[in-house]
């Protein structure tokens, strides 16, 4: 297996054969919360007036998104699990935009199989590439807006690809317990 592991935008458009979107911080992490509360579907898109035109011809849609971590305007949620994890989700139909994970999404042009991933999701992703034998794995960390590389999205990258070689990192708790530690410090959570 070939794993390489991309960041930001010019890496979504390198990725090739399956794409693991990484976006920690919320995006992807929301996802699972979303997948979680049984939607009837979840739609992910990296422009914003694609999910507001989707929302104007389905009114029944459910807006859930951010632009510069800022709930937008007419959406039903931002881009926090905290406010997804006592949403009733049971068949809607999500469309989900972001600042940076849904924008890897849209710039995956070359892979065949995109996933999204989060630490949350990490293990089932690994489990997924491994059943299904893919040759060439791209794991893609979108970072901070697009814009500069993230611990988290890598340290998610570096487990992923720990896992696929059966090298389970061997400090991730404490990685984990760093990352909640930074988290706390600037207010983010």
């Amino acid at each position: 297996m070939n794993i390489k592991i991309l960041n930001l935008i010019e890496g979504a458009k390198k990725a090739t054969g399956v794409a693991v979107i990484i976006d920690v911080f919320r995006a992807f992490s929301v996802e699972c919360y979303i997948m979680d509360k049984n939607p009837k579907v979840l739609y992910a898109c990296g422009d914003k007036t694609l999910a507001y035109n989707y929302k104007n011809e389905h009114k029944d849609a459910l807006l859930v998104g951010e632009r510069h971590g800022v709930m937008l305007e007419g959406f039903n949620y931002g881009n926090s699990p905290s406010q997804i994890e006592k949403a009733d989700l049971s068949n809607k139909t999500i469309v989900h935009t972001t600042s940076a994970g849904t924008q890897g999404i849209e710039n995956a042009i070359n892979a065949d199989v995109i996933l999204t991933g989060s630490l949350v999701n990490a293990k089932a992703i690994a489990e997924y590439i491994k059943k299904n034998n893919f040759k060439e794995v791209s794991l893609v960390g979108m970072g901070i807006e697009t814009l500069y590389e993230a611990e988290e999205d890598t340290l998610c990258a570096l487990y992923i690809k720990s896992l696929l070689e059966d090298k389970p990192l061997l400090d991730m708790n404490e990685r984990i317990e760093h990352l909640k530690s930074k988290c706390i410090s600037k207010g983010w959570f």
